[in-house]
């Protein structure tokens, strides 16, 4: 095979005696290791490489940046039909509707598939009688015949309309005319003549151009009453037809034309073009509802005019983005691709597969898509750069995206542009420090002004018995008169489920779950105790665990008991949750928003999701339930995230036609953050900030690097944590802070441990990472024994 063999192919190795995986080659040469005698490859699975050499380099920096092992990196970018091993459990795709024609081994494997549900690659060598059979089984995963198991978990299911149709029998006017003839006999039979007289209407029967129609669209136009449909199909009158609709396919071609900037917007995207010829990152800080993705879309443009080059657009969550996908669609047709972990890995390996080609010009993604096989990048955005959801906390490598974008971009000689509102510390301190090129728009689209925010004391509003539930009257008295004026709400609370917490009036005992040392959140709709970190449900008890009282009570509240409340409140609302709940299906979110957009809702309930990406004329109110929750968080960054978090979610009031309002609802209207919020004064926030992170050396100022030790022995971590700290310390000396139990000190059984170090900026920090590496090479091979586990994570965001 050495002919054949070319870096970045996939290729299958063994490991022991009997399993086999596929591994990516990184270099070929003609030098034996020292140390043992190298195996054969048992094949190659490509023509071609499937991962370039920027990327492996690309893979490489990673890995040495982040401590983590190629391995690591490698596991978390190539998408999983990709990399089959002989573990991997492959089962029957029961959605195939293909037709290809299949060898007499692969319909072997199918035969066997069908009565044993299930098989594993050796179980497949075995039925074949050879060796190796990845072949095989990427065949018939590119025939779509096949699944990986672990593609169960987010398989995608092609969304199916229902579409009505006339019967064949009932075509021709005398037939239809006979139809209505016999229905206006019975005189029950009123809503079924309604039904087929709304099917004529909106089929557009009579005009040029007669189509289907949906019966989703009929059922609506009926009052949502689809009994008189069904019984028209029963009687042979209409005919169903499943029409499969694809939510993310690409328009064939672009159909609007490119946005027309105002002065505003031109003087920012002339002052971007002129950072790009410096050869540094830009960082565009932009109000709220300035036009943002305006500019990001003409500068696109320019690159795709300019060049045969490709873009990378991040976005913090993709699922959160709906509106972004639609509008470039709209202006780059099928020049845009989408990658996101929500697609099944079939379809990740064909979006990978048509990057490397570059069909895709543009692509849009989430975090992972900084792995994708780029052949000519030439651009990268970062929309949100402030967004935590960019970092990736678990399994390592523990990156982050916009970090690992900048690296990404100078590698491939490419621009960069990072944008928000409210940006990160960070990249605030750089652009200030002259390392980014600062530009800023101050001012909203169209000269709309900035929401008009007022704050609710929420102690004074209990003072003076103001407070229906959770909303003041201030606040109940603007979602009136918003309601009133046919105008939309969006009510933010960063807690779902019903109430965070019940507790006992006697006793104050409080339910835990049993493996985390958590309290159990209440969720109304299940009528279950929900611990939010290991995902266990637990009955809500009758009577206390420790003092056998029966009086419980919940205190606090979620977006549950926010939907609850403003239902009793005024009734008739239409009201809708936004949260992790409401949206565990992949398209609830889409449906959701479609629904706000359409005015079909009149109020938004959210957590964090109502204050990313959204962009409605009609918002004219945005309420903040409770401020304080985000204040009084355990972390350096607590300050920073809630001006940031408040901000956004006011950003969404008011951004088209008249000035919104926004209303914050906290027990500290005097803090300093809230004061900041209300000014609008984000420079304000981060000279404050920025003096308090010098002061006590944390970020941007030095380096963190945090180290997490697990056990399920309380004991056997304590020890390993007290050991790892003491040995660093003589040699780090005060750089190492710890070892400490963590806000939450066990979850899922694990007990943790943190160690934190704060080394400095500059040309030690390298070693003294390098330093670090060998240390706890040495430290994992003496407490493997014990099970204690320990992670790294570098620039823990």
């Amino acid at each position: 095979m050495n002919e054949d063999v070319l870096p970045g192919m996939r290729a299958i190795v063994q490991f022991g005696k009997n399993k086999l995986y596929t591994a990516i080659v990184r270099n070929v040469h003609q030098t034996a290791p020292r140390h043992y005698e190298a195996k054969y490859l048992d094949g190659i699975l490509d023509e071609r490489p499937i991962v370039t050499e920027q990327q492996m380099t690309f893979w490489e920096w990673m890995a040495d940046y982040y401590c983590c092992t190629p391995g690591e990196v490698f596991l978390a970018a190539v998408p999983g039909s990709l990399r089959l091993g002989s573990e991997t459990v492959i089962v029957p795709d029961p959605d195939s509707q293909t037709d290809f024609p299949l060898s007499p081994k692969e319909q072997t494997i199918l035969d066997a598939l069908e009565l044993r549900h299930k098989m594993t690659l050796l179980e497949i060598a075995e039925l074949l009688g050879q060796r190796t059979v990845q072949q095989h089984v990427k065949s018939l995963l590119e025939k779509k015949k096949i699944l990986v198991e672990e593609e169960l978990k987010y398989r995608y299911r092609p969304k199916y309309e229902t579409m009505i149709e006339l019967s064949a029998a009932c075509t021709d006017e005398d037939a239809l005319r006979e139809v209505f003839a016999q229905l206006e006999k019975d005189k029950r039979a009123q809503k079924r003549v309604d039904a087929l007289l709304q099917f004529i209407q909106l089929s557009g029967r009579y005009s040029t151009d007669p189509k289907s129609v949906k019966k989703s669209e009929l059922v609506k136009a009926l009052g949502g009453n689809s009994s008189p449909i069904d019984t028209l199909i029963k009687a042979g009158v209409f005919e169903i037809r499943q029409v499969r609709v694809d939510r993310l396919a690409p328009e064939k071609s672009a159909t609007s034309t490119l946005p027309v900037l105002s002065d505003e917007q031109q003087r920012a995207f002339d002052e971007i073009s002129k950072g790009f010829n410096e050869n540094k990152p830009v960082l565009l800080h932009g109000v709220t509802g300035s036009g943002k993705t305006e500019i990001y879309i003409r500068l696109i443009q320019e690159i795709l005019e300019k060049t045969d080059g490709q873009v990378l657009y991040l976005l913090p969550e993709i699922a959160l983005t709906t509106q972004i996908i639609q509008r470039l669609r709209r202006f780059f047709g099928d020049m845009v691709g989408i990658y996101h972990s929500r697609f099944n890995d079939q379809e990740r390996a064909e979006i990978w597969a048509k990057t490397l080609k570059g069909e895709y010009r543009i692509l849009l993604g989430a975090r992972s898509s900084v792995f994708l096989p780029f052949t000519n990048l030439k651009m990268i955005i970062v929309d949100e750069e402030h967004e935590n959801t960019f970092k990736q906390f678990d399994p390592a490598p523990r990156y982050h995206a916009r970090d690992a974008g900048i690296v990404l971009a100078a590698r491939n000689n490419a621009k960069i542009l990072l944008g928000s509102a409210t940006p990160s510390i960070e990249s605030y301190h750089n652009a200030d420090t002259g390392k980014y090129v600062l530009v800023e728009l101050k001012k909203r689209f169209g000269g709309i002004l900035l929401p008009e925010i007022q704050c609710v004391d929420i102690k004074q509003a209990h003072k003076r018995k103001e407070m229906h539930s959770s909303f003041s009257h201030d606040l109940l008295e603007h979602i009136k008169v918003a309601l009133g004026n046919k105008e939309q709400i969006i009510l933010f609370q960063n807690r779902r489920g019903y109430t965070p917490q019940w507790n006992c009036e006697t006793c104050s005992w409080v339910p835990r779950c049993k493996n985390c040392d958590v309290s159990l959140t209440y969720h109304k709709s299940t009528h279950q105790l929900i611990c939010h970190y290991c995902a266990t449900a637990y009955p809500p008890p009758k009577t206390c665990s420790a003092c056998g009282s029966h009086k419980l009570k919940m205190v606090g509240f979620g977006t549950e008991k926010i939907e609850e409340d403003l239902e009793l409140l005024i009734p008739g609302i239409r009201i809708q949750r936004l949260d992790l709940d409401s949206t565990r299906t992949k398209n609830a979110y889409v449906q959701i928003l479609t629904d706000f957009e359409e005015r079909n809702i009149d109020v938004l309930v959210g957590t964090q999701m109502v204050t990313k990406g959204l962009d409605f004329d009609n918002v004219a109110l945005v309420g903040i339930l409770n401020a304080d929750t985000m204040l009084n968080f355990p972390d350096f960054r607590a300050f920073e995230r809630s001006y940031q978090l408040l901000s956004q979610v006011a950003g969404r009031a008011g951004r088209k036609g008249k000035r919104g309002k926004v209303l914050i609802q906290t027990w500290e209207p005097n803090h300093w953050v809230i004061q900041k919020v209300m000014q609008n004064d984000y420079i304000g926030m981060y000279k404050q900030e920025i003096i308090e992170r010098k002061n006590f050396h944390y970020p941007p100022f030095i380096k963190l690097i945090k180290i997490t030790l697990r056990n399920k022995d309380k004991t056997k971590v304590d020890e390993a944590a007290i050991k790892l700290a003491s040995a660093l310390k003589k040699v780090m000396g005060t750089r190492v802070l710890g070892p400490e139990e963590p806000s939450i000190p066990r979850i899922r059984n694990y007990f943790y441990r943190t160690i934190l170090l704060k080394i400095e900026r500059g040309a030690t920090y390298p070693q003294w990472k390098k330093q670090l590496m060998e240390w706890l090479l040495e430290f994992r091979k003496e407490y493997d024994k014990t099970r204690t586990l320990i992670d790294l994570d570098v620039d823990p965001f």
